[in-house]
């Protein structure tokens, strides 16, 4: 195996623990990474490995919040047991207005829209957005995650359609729509957490069942790669939701947006001076 890889591998695997949780755009981050850390895979494995590498980041999820999505815990009461239930529920509902686009348009979102313009675009428009939500404090309604109703989560999975756009970010439309709807900062946090568990497991085995169906075969190095990226991508992943999750309850997402500005900007500035 390439040491250098397996440490190109290693950087990509913390960046995408960190951006797929917070409302930056991981998507975004790795076609940016993409641009000074080229790893030396075929094409059609690293095209495979920017998305299956977030398998390692939904593991994450999974873990930290394996008792409030289980529905067989024998510790459960049958009401929160039920409760439970409703959750996956409001989910799978959520999920399909983006699953049924994203299927619909892959090959012209990858065509189109894979491209620093729409990137720093959608970063800079997203972070405006966060900045004029978060004027002033209001109450939310909802401030539980099993308060959410199945009207709410079919909206907050129309919102989601919306991270189909690289720069946009799963969880930063996912959660912007959460607040807008009157959804608690902390409460749109974890729906968005659990949205990517679907979500993410499904473009995952879509992306690695056509990798497969290809004939496509993978270097020991690439799967090395492959293997430390998504570690990593777990061990980043966990000290980031938990940092998150104590961060939305006594703070706004004003630096996000800040911050969404301010990257959006010094991309464009970037390749518009590189070119």
């Amino acid at each position: 195996m390439d040491f250098i890889e397996l440490l190109k591998a290693v950087l990509f695997g913390i960046v995408e623990g960190i951006t797929e949780w917070l409302p930056v755009s991981s998507t975004g981050h790795i076609i940016l990474l993409d641009e000074f850390i080229h790893l030396n895979v075929s094409e059609d494995f690293k095209e495979m490995f920017d998305v299956v590498i977030q398998l390692g980041a939904i593991l994450a999820v999974i873990v930290l919040f394996f008792r409030k999505l289980n529905p067989f815990d024998g510790k459960k009461t049958k009401v929160q047991k039920a409760d439970t239930w409703q959750l996956w529920f409001k989910v799978i509902v959520a999920v399909l207005p983006s699953a049924v686009l994203g299927l619909a348009f892959e090959e012209q979102l990858d065509t189109y829209l894979y491209n620093y313009v729409v990137v720093a675009a959608a970063l800079v428009i997203y972070g405006v957005a966060f900045l004029f939500l978060e004027r002033g404090d209001k109450t939310p309604a909802i401030r539980e995650v099993h308060a959410i109703d199945y009207k709410t989560a079919i909206f907050i999975g129309c919102f989601q359609c919306l991270s189909l756009i690289p720069g946009t970010s799963r969880s930063g439309s996912t959660i912007l729509g959460a607040i807008l709807l009157g959804v608690s900062r902390s409460a749109g946090a974890e729906f968005s957490f659990f949205l990517a568990i679907p979500t993410m497991l499904g473009a995952s085995a879509l992306k690695l069942l056509g990798y497969l169906k290809d004939g496509a075969s993978a270097t020991a190095t690439e799967l090395g790669v492959l293997a430390v990226g998504c570690v990593v991508s777990f061990v980043v992943s966990l000290l980031v939701i938990r940092g998150l999750m104590n961060f939305v309850r006594n703070h706004s997402f004003r630096s996000f947006g800040i911050y969404r500005i301010v990257l959006g900007v010094l991309v464009l500035a970037w390749f518009i001076l590189g070119n």
